[in-house]
């Protein structure tokens, strides 16, 4: 097989017509990976994945086509359809956090979207809200508004793929929220198949990808506890002297097994299914 890309967590390679696409064990903070792989991280990001695509199924097609893929990577890959990805990564959010919330504090939007005054860090937003942002190949994604999105793809797939990312956010929250996780807000990326059909892809609703919290625990204004690669995130920010460029400081022990157990405990939750790597 070819590897035709390479990303900071996940590998592809072409096999005839198909894609597998292998998450590893490495983890990014600030677009940069850091040393110290999570064991069995890609693992829970495949099955956590897989788990939610089928019960989104009737929200949007996805681009599984099965676990057959070769031994050394069973459990972290899954084969793929080919798509044609939109240049642009959309998000939901259904409370303030992150940057969100820096935006949010300096001029009462995001992403151009107006937001009520008073809200706090970790205030539950009236409606979910679309924020996409840029899908940058180089340097950090940025904050666009929904013009920019119809400008780039136009205005009736733009109008869509707010709608479905919204729905997929809405149908995953209340999913979750029932199984005492909140899930803030989350990145997806859509495709687009040979026969126009939009088709949602890569991960969906994951620890890297969405802002976890336990919901019994939530409380306005203040951070909250992650169960999500945030974990990694605070804890990097912490290093002394790191300013966030590469290398990344390796991480250690006890932050690594903190983040594996916050990872396992997320999937159990939402899945009902206890881990078995």
């Amino acid at each position: 097989m070819e590897l035709v890309h390479s990303g900071k967590v996940r590998d592809v390679y072409a096999d005839g017509d198909d894609l597998i696409l292998v998450a590893s064990d490495r983890v990014s903070v600030y677009d940069v990976v850091l040393p110290t792989p999570i064991p069995g991280k890609g693992a829970i990001l495949t099955q956590l994945s897989l788990w939610w695509f089928d019960r989104l199924a009737d929200v949007v097609p996805n681009h599984v086509i099965s676990e057959d893929v070769p031994a050394e990577w069973a459990g972290r890959a899954i084969r793929c359809r080919r798509l044609e990805m939109f240049p642009v990564e959309f998000i939901a959010r259904g409370y303030l956090a992150g940057l969100g919330l820096k935006e949010y504090e300096k001029q009462g939007t995001v992403s151009g979207v107006p937001l009520p005054p008073g809200l706090v860090e970790a205030s539950r937003l009236p409606e979910p809200v679309f924020t996409p942002t840029t899908k940058a190949t180089t340097g950090h994604d940025e904050f666009i508004t929904f013009d920019d999105v119809v400008r780039e793809i136009g205005a009736e797939t733009a109008e869509r793929l707010r709608d479905l990312t919204l729905e997929v956010y809405r149908r995953g929250a209340d999913l979750a929220r029932e199984r005492g996780v909140i899930i803030a807000d989350t990145k997806l990326e859509f495709g687009r198949a040979p026969d126009g059909t939009i088709v949602l892809a890569d991960e969906v609703l994951t620890p890297d990808s969405s802002r976890f919290w336990p919901a019994d625990a939530w409380e306005p204004g203040r951070a909250q506890h992650s169960l999500d690669k945030q974990f990694v995130r605070d804890w990097s920010s912490s290093v002394a002297g790191w300013d966030r460029t590469p290398p990344g400081p390796p991480i250690p022990d006890d932050v690594v097994a903190a983040t594996q157990a916050r990872y396992t405990e997320v999937y159990e939750r939402i899945t009902g299914s206890p881990w078995r790597p």
